[in-house]
């Protein structure tokens, strides 16, 4: 198998998880199910009634879009992931690090909240996409030696 064909499998495999990783984002689960832990809650609110004080705003809402979570794929690997400075929030978040609220803000310790992980369905459906490009690569491999060898009689 070529390094293009290789390439072009891996991109179509990488699809799949990168859309399961931002669907359990979104749903704000680690990818062993569980839920992240709750945002600390904010001072402004304190004193405050009513909806301002109901509305909740979704954690990671923007970094899961295709725009920040970018697949990487050539002939060997696959990378699902964030890239860029997406990726230093990322960190901080998947490892529970301690950051600056704003650029001059106070240091604060952030709770784990693992963003990206293999659950076993993304295992399994990672391994079976690959099983049916292998399938579909040996049907059309065998059907290209053959073609070759009634050339060449």
């Amino acid at each position: 198998m070529g390094h293009a064909q290789r390439h072009a499998i891996n991109h179509k495999g990488a699809i799949d998880p990168r859309r399961s990783q931002a669907q359990r984002i979104k749903a704000q689960q680690a990818p062993d199910g569980t839920a992240y832990p709750a945002r600390k809650r904010r001072k402004e609110f304190k004193g405050k009634s009513g909806r301002i004080k109901r509305q909740k705003a979704a954690m990671f809402s923007k970094i899961c879009t295709s725009k920040h979570l970018k697949v990487k794929a050539t002939g060997h690997q696959i990378e699902v992931g964030f890239f860029g400075w997406v990726a230093r929030v990322a960190h901080v978040h998947q490892f529970g690090r301690q950051d600056r609220v704003s650029k001059k803000g106070a240091v604060y310790k952030y709770p784990e909240r693992p963003l990206l992980g293999l659950s076993e369905p993304d295992r399994t459906s990672i391994r079976e996409s690959l099983l049916r490009h292998m399938e579909q690569n040996k049907d059309a491999s065998m059907q290209t030696s053959t073609d070759i060898s009634y050339q060449m009689s």
